[in-house]
């Protein structure tokens, strides 16, 4: 099992240091909100800079993992929730919408032309780990980890 292997975990294994959770209008707009939050709280949280490279990780997985649940996960009319957790040594990013009977596919290279379907997979790249995990009936859950390393920055 790889360390970016896609799980059903949805429940950190720490309690968080921190906690957000916000709603946000299944939109371009909303996707483009909980992007710019999850970079502002993850630098107010951690105190590292925003164009360290750990806020920037989170601020394009959040920017993924919003997209895909107002492209892929919303039903008309219905928000999607921001969850943002520092951990002690982590933060975490989950949103869940209601497209539960939508998990995400596994991911694999796309072919050069394509312009659609690479999200997952720059999930894939940045974060340290992530997954997905349907609950109940009525939403899903795909999260995200970076941890507050700073090299590079």
């Amino acid at each position: 099992m790889t360390r970016h292997q896609l799980t059903d975990e949805a429940k950190p294994p720490h309690a968080p240091v921190r906690q957000l959770t916000l709603r946000f209008s299944g939109t371009r707009r909303g996707a483009r909100l909980a992007r710019q939050l999850a970079a502002q709280q993850f630098t107010e949280w951690t105190g590292l800079p925003y164009d360290s490279d750990p806020a920037r990780t989170v601020a394009l997985v959040t920017a993924e993992l919003a997209s895909n649940a107002v492209r892929h996960g919303s039903l008309p009319g219905r928000d999607f929730r921001l969850t943002l957790l520092l951990l002690p040594d982590r933060f975490r990013v989950e949103v869940t919408d209601t497209r539960p009977e939508r998990l995400p596919p596994p991911v694999t290279p796309r072919p050069a032309d394509e312009t659609s379907g690479r999200g997952l997979l720059i999930v894939q790249s940045y974060a340290d780990r992530w997954g997905r995990t349907a609950r109940d009936s009525y939403t899903k859950t795909v999260w995200a980890e970076v941890h507050l390393r700073t090299t590079g920055s």
